[in-house]
């Protein structure tokens, strides 16, 4: 396979695993897809470095809330060693199911479109920044966990 594929190939898989980590909330395996330094600049605020990263994802994402994020769009330019990439990324947050109510209807979506750069490094691509751009929402959002 022609090596552009298979680079595009494997960013893909970096979006699409970033989506799971934040609807599962494995926020420890951030550190699979992002460089040690990385920056993500998001709604949520800044974060400089994997423990920022880790922090802000748990303060955005809380246990008390399900969030399931949808990736469409996904442009990927790679030159070199270095790769910018375009994706529209919706994220919807209902409440946690209970016993009485095991799904939810919605009370927050966010359209966002995400710019991500991407290094190619010795054991594979990682993101080392992010930004995200809101677009459009709906709903009520949520407040930061403390």
């Amino acid at each position: 396979m022609n090596t552009i594929l298979n680079d595009r190939a494997e960013i893909t898989t970096l979006v699409d695993r970033l989506g799971r980590i934040l609807d599962e909330g494995r926020f420890g395996e951030l550190g699979e897809i992002y460089t040690h330094d990385a920056t993500v600049e998001t709604p949520g605020g800044l974060a400089r470095g994997l423990p920022a990263m880790v922090a802000q994802a748990t303060r955005t994402h809380s246990p008390d809330r399900r969030i399931q994020h949808l990736i469409s769009s996904v442009i990927i330019d790679v030159q070199d060693d270095t790769a910018t990439v375009r994706a529209n990324f919706v994220a919807i947050f209902a409440a946690a199911p209970t016993a009485k109510t095991p799904l939810s209807q919605p009370f927050y979506t966010l359209g966002e479109v995400y710019n991500f750069d991407a290094v190619r490094t010795p054991t594979g691509w990682l993101f080392d920044r992010v930004r995200t751009v809101p677009v459009w929402e709906t709903g009520t959002r949520p407040t930061l966990a403390a």
